[in-house]
């Protein structure tokens, strides 16, 4: 998993990516970098002032994890008055810890009931895809009956042609022998019925203003099946409009309850997504017979600085965007889990480094950067538990808005003009190019710009100043009230 400094040096290669200059090079662009590559670095400091970067290492068997944490949250919330969110949690235990053993049956647990949950969903999803299918076909049906109120003669003719079809596939084709198809391709002589049937619209056998010639057996045969499908167009326009109302209401109750599961299945998903442990790898620090943990940890405090309101800084510019001054709080824990029985509950003692890096970030680099964070989250967990693409999911949606959101009547519909294909306004063409236009405008609206000049030397430069200047107060404050050892360490850290 990518951390949250190899996203923020994708996000501004030239500024916080060691190497930024090949990465951009190689690939051409920072959104075609893969974030595995990137080699973070912080802001970087002058030479005289305070590094970027700050180091804590702390050891205590006695002394537990949870007064450091809060202390530096407190501090950079209560006294700096930053905004701290948190990025990343993770935790191993040893196979051989009692730790483990207890959280791993915590998740089987919640991994049980979201199983159950995830099945049921699964059959509302078949549901849905079912509705869907049957809805697109009633769609089509309805536009052939459209069709035959059109102006236009050539639509007229094609719309009948197909329910005419349809009803000898469908109806007419229950009579067995006794059908159309059956008797024309039969030996009792009625080879022309199929296409009389086909070219004639009424009981009067008329075509094209003349009585069609055809001999009497025949046109005894053609007649009643001529108004047997006339009446049935009548009667089955409606009723298929009634039908098609109904699957539409039923679709929105199975999406309505689809909701419903996945509310109920996402606080297992998460508590069961939260008690998983990372992978390590070949990581020295877990044996599998010790009774060890290892915690990963990352704070991000920010605040949008204003140079403008502090130092009167050219007060008639109008500032295009914010730039925050960033503190990225690394913490990593290698520990031996106690329990306590009274309470059951387990206390961590052992060894903590705690990093410090500062950045300064425009509001466009923040928002991507929540959105990095948010889709890797969300592409991995739905990958994993439902085993569907982003990309089947989205027209799965696609298709539940375009029934769900229908709001006009039919008959509203056909009084206002409207020169579209129906047949490709059934199958979302048109949606398809409105979305492909608001696709195009988030795709540029993604990209960050560059910074200009006084972005770039006045913005940017006072962020990354108050920046490194807030990361190194919480490191001096903190090793000066707790009288510990601690390290200034320029990068790279020795972790």
């Amino acid at each position: 998993m990518a951390t949250p400094e190899q996203i923020i040096g994708k996000i501004n290669p030239k500024l916080y990516a060691s190497n930024g200059k090949e990465l951009l090079k190689k690939y051409g662009s920072a959104e075609k970098i893969p974030v595995e590559e990137v080699k973070p670095r912080s802001t970087v400091s002058s030479e005289n002032g305070p590094s970027a970067e700050h180091l804590i290492r702390y050891t205590s068997s006695i002394e537990q994890m949870e007064p450091l944490y809060f202390w530096i949250l407190d501090f950079m919330s209560d006294r700096l008055g930053l905004e701290v969110e948190k990025l990343y949690d993770n935790f191993t235990s040893s196979p051989g810890s009692g730790h483990f053993g207890e959280f791993q049956q915590r998740a089987s647990i919640m991994q049980q009931q979201g199983t159950k949950l995830l099945a049921d969903i699964n059959t509302v999803l078949r549901s849905v895809m079912n509705i869907i299918y049957d809805l697109k076909e009633f769609k089509i049906r309805l536009l052939h009956y459209r069709g035959l109120k059109s102006s236009d003669k050539a639509t007229r003719d094609a719309s009948r042609l197909a329910l005419k079809q349809i009803w000898m596939d469908r109806v007419d084709m229950q009579k067995g022998a006794g059908s159309i198809n059956a008797m024309t391709t039969g030996q009792l002589g009625f080879q022309t019925l199929r296409d009389a049937f086909l070219a004639v619209e009424d009981e009067s056998l008329k075509l094209k203003g003349k009585e069609i010639d055809l001999n009497d057996k025949v046109k005894r045969i053609l007649k009643p099946r001529i108004y047997e499908f006339n009446m049935w167009v009548r009667e089955s326009e409606s009723e298929l409009k009634k039908r098609y109302e109904l699957e539409r209401n039923y679709l929105k109750s199975q999406v309505n309850s689809l909701k419903i599961y996945s509310r109920w299945v996402k606080p297992y998903l998460r508590t069961s997504a939260q008690l998983e442990q990372k992978e390590q790898g070949r990581n020295a620090a877990l044996v599998k017979s010790f009774n060890t943990i290892y915690l990963e940890l990352t704070l991000l405090a920010k605040k949008a600085v204003e140079p403008l309101k502090e130092y009167g800084m050219d007060k008639k510019r109008k500032i295009k965007r914010k730039y925050y001054k960033c503190v990225l709080v690394d913490f990593i824990f290698r520990g031996i889990p106690q329990k306590f029985a009274q309470r059951g509950d387990y206390v961590f003692g052992g060894k903590t480094n705690i990093s410090f890096k500062a950045y300064a970030l425009n509001e466009d680099e923040i928002n991507k950067l929540q959105k990095e964070l948010e889709k890797s989250d969300v592409n991995e967990l739905f990958q994993l538990i439902e085993g569907a693409t982003e990309e089947s999911l989205k027209k799965m949606q696609e298709e539940i808005d375009y029934f769900l959101d229908e709001k006009e009547d039919e008959e509203e519909k056909e009084k206002k003009k409207d020169t579209s294909n129906p047949f490709l306004a059934m199958f979302g063409v048109y949606n398809k190019k409105e979305e492909n236009k608001k696709t195009e405008k988030k795709d540029v609206d993604d990209k960050i710009k560059p910074d200009d000049w006084f972005e770039a030397n006045q913005m940017r430069k006072y962020a990354a100043e108050q920046a490194i200047r807030s990361s190194y107060k919480v490191f001096e404050v903190y090793k000066k009230i707790h009288g510990m050892a601690a390290f200034d360490a320029r990068p790279p850290f020795d972790n």
